[in-house]
């Protein structure tokens, strides 16, 4: 370590001391989601890993600023498809939402007073809720997990719940089931139509949905049910009523993710781009009107999304300059809106944006550090070949304003593989990437053939190869980097989260690109999971591998746990107990395997945490023992004093050199 003329220290990668701390993770530090916009009153969920994970209700007025509606110790989260989402529905002076601890519906007046539970006490879950003025009761969907006749699922329907004084907690009317899986349970202005999205097994809903529409009669029970729009091989998101009794709706037939409207054969804005993402959760939306004639939208072009505005009455279409790359959950009234929005060099943060003036303002940030934009690395956009095909990545520098590396060393790399496998990644000011960079790695988040954002030809090329195109796209994007000179060939990392955390399992087995990786709550035998897994992704891997139990013979030749023996590297793993996802005899029989191989191997378990990490102190150890982790076996100083994790068998890998 030495210190140069404009004192800035030359010191090894990964040794650095960083202002992005991983108490500045989740100090002062929020997840936002679910942003409306009702009566000109903004609201938004926060999940506070300062509270265990805690996801609370905030409302912004503009005259009287910023508080919590849903107080302590209450929590707003659905459990339904076990991701959940559209948790909770502002409606005049009311709010309803879903309990976390028991998943019933609740009413509260939104000044405070008493939840009253207006769902019976039963393992129901429930999400995604419209309020029906006409018939005094919230429609919304039901996955009812009761034993039944015919098998062991959870049942899914579209029920309707009283609203009346004397709720009483009985079972919910049902109005629509017999389909594995509905969403977006919508009534038409008038109250004479109920529109919604149902698909069927093993189609997830960005492979194909169907787009139904029902006519209600006087007591509210939907008749004559038909599907207007979408199939099999089609996928419909969020149909929505414009204020003049007209049903917009999202597909992506022409390869691309448009949004249409019912009768016309051409999307209102034809482009080569997508006004949709994967369905992972309830509630999801990309477009929302600013008048009767006026759409704001928000679509993702080349890795980055943009806002755009749409005039239904003559035809024409712009986008709005603005700052943000990442852009979701938007609502619109009367010409005003609210989404959440990131940008390179910001944190994630609810923004209301006025279409009068075109201002934009941010009303809550997910994060509060004040760090100087020189501590930050900047996303690079990025295509690399592999083989005949283009891969789309984000590549981060080691950035630091305090330090630099040796002159005669090339950065570590850190490739990371996205959950989904149907998602992507985007180029929005991330802390834990940050984390990384500001300590002297490179960074490579890959949005690998499968993703989202490139169109529905890129997102199907996974159909039948997960566990071997993104594979061979992580491993053809390091090797891009070091021959760039911009990685060291001999410290390649990849790491990965659920089916990421597959990816990189594979990668490590059954290739010989990376020298050590990280598996959060990640899969090791596709086998278990096919068996193991929840309803919602029972059968996603139909089309990822092949039919299940057809193709079982496939499953186990791409699952690692079967050749442990190929892989010869380190690994951390990373597993909340609580999982119902991925269960955690996923990690423990990977790691037992590689204890029986003599491989370095460090197991790190949470009791309370379930598919993904929300309370603070499970956040900081899992990054402050990663790193450990990595300084233990390539032998770089850490500029702090880590967790002191065990690392199994790492004695017999220093004594075999």
């Amino acid at each position: 370590m030495s210190e140069q003329p404009n004192g800035i220290t030359a010191a090894p990668y990964g040794s650095w001391k960083s202002a992005v701390t991983a108490d500045l993770l989740v100090k002062g530090s929020v997840r936002l989601g679910e942003a409306s916009l009702v009566d000109g009153r903004y609201y938004w969920l926060e999940s506070r890993p300062a509270e265990k994970g805690r996801s609370v209700l905030v409302q912004h007025c503009p005259e009287h600023g910023t508080r919590d509606i849903t107080p302590a110790p209450l929590s707003v989260r659905s459990k339904a498809h076990e991701y959940g989402g559209a948790s909770y529905l502002v409606a005049g002076d009311q709010v309803y939402f879903v309990l976390a601890t028991d998943q019933r519906i609740y009413r509260m007046p939104l000044e405070g007073g008493e939840p009253q539970p207006l769902t019976p006490d039963d393992p129901c879950r429930y999400a995604d809720f419209s309020l029906d003025q006409h018939h005094n009761r919230l429609v919304c969907i039901q996955e009812d997990y009761r034993p039944c006749e015919g098998g062991d699922e959870p049942v899914a329907r579209i029920v309707a719940v009283p609203l009346g004084e004397t709720a009483t907690q009985g079972e919910p009317d049902v109005l629509v089931e017999g389909a594995d899986f509905y969403s977006n349970p919508r009534l038409s202005p008038d109250g004479q139509r109920l529109s919604f999205l149902r698909w069927f097994h093993p189609n997830m809903p960005w492979d194909g949905t169907e787009l139904c529409l029902a006519n209600l009669d006087e007591d509210g029970i939907p008749g004559n049910i038909e599907v207007i729009a979408g199939g099999a091989e089609e996928s419909i998101f969020q149909p929505q009523w414009s204020p003049g009794g007209e049903l917009f709706y999202v597909s992506d037939r022409s390869n691309w993710w448009n949004i249409y409207r019912r009768g016309d054969d051409k999307p209102i804005w034809e482009k080569d781009a997508e006004f949709a993402t994967p369905q992972w959760v309830f509630g999801m939306s990309t477009y929302s009107f600013l008048t009767s004639d006026s759409i704001l939208c928000t679509y993702t072009e080349e890795g980055r999304w943009q806002l755009g505005r749409i005039d239904l009455e003559g035809g024409g279409h712009e986008r709005i300059e603005q700052p943000y790359c990442d852009i979701e959950s938007l609502h619109c009234e009367s010409h005003k809106a609210v989404f959440i929005a990131a940008s390179p060099g910001d944190f994630s943060s609810v923004v209301a944006f006025d279409d009068h003036s075109g201002q934009l303002t941010k009303i809550a940030r997910s994060n509060t550090a004040g760090l100087p934009a020189n501590n930050f690395s900047q996303a690079q956009a990025i295509q690399y070949p592999v083989g005949d095909r283009n891969v789309f990545a984000f590549y981060y520098a080691p950035q630091n304003p305090d330090y630099t590396g040796p002159g005669d060393e090339l950065p570590p790399l850190l490739v990371l593989s996205h959950g989904g496998p149907t998602g992507a990644t985007s180029a929005g000011l991330n802390l834990k990437i940050q984390y990384w960079t500001s300590r002297g790695f490179a960074v490579l988040d890959v949005n690998y053939s499968g993703s989202t954002g490139y169109g529905r030809a890129y997102r199907d090329r996974l159909k039948d190869g997960w566990g071997v195109l993104d594979v061979e796209d992580v491993c053809a994007g390091a090797e891009y980097l070091v021959a760039k000179g911009l990685a060291d060939p001999q410290r390649l990392l990849v790491k990965g989260s659920s089916a990421g955390g597959y990816t990189v399992l594979a990668a490590l087995t059954f290739h010989h690109t990376f020298k050590a990786g990280a598996s959060l709550y990640g899969v090791g035998d596709l086998t278990t999971l096919a068996r193991d897994t929840h309803k919602f992704e029972s059968r996603y891997l139909d089309k990822l591998v092949g039919p299940w139990p057809a193709a079982e013979a496939l499953y186990r030749a791409r699952s690692p746990i079967n050749h442990v023996e190929q892989l010869n590297c380190p690994v951390i793993v990373f597993q909340g107990m609580e999982d119902k996802v991925v269960p955690p005899n996923q990690a423990e029989a990977m790691v037992d395997a590689l204890r029986q191989q003599g491989i370095p191997v460090a197991y790190i378990t949470f009791a309370e945490e379930g598919h993904g990490f929300r309370a603070a102190d499970s956040i900081k150890m899992a990054l402050s023992a990663e790193l450990e982790f990595y300084s233990r076996i390539f032998g770089f100083p850490l500029a702090e004093p880590g967790p002191g994790i065990e690392i199994e068998n790492l004695s017999q890998q220093s004594a075999n050199g």
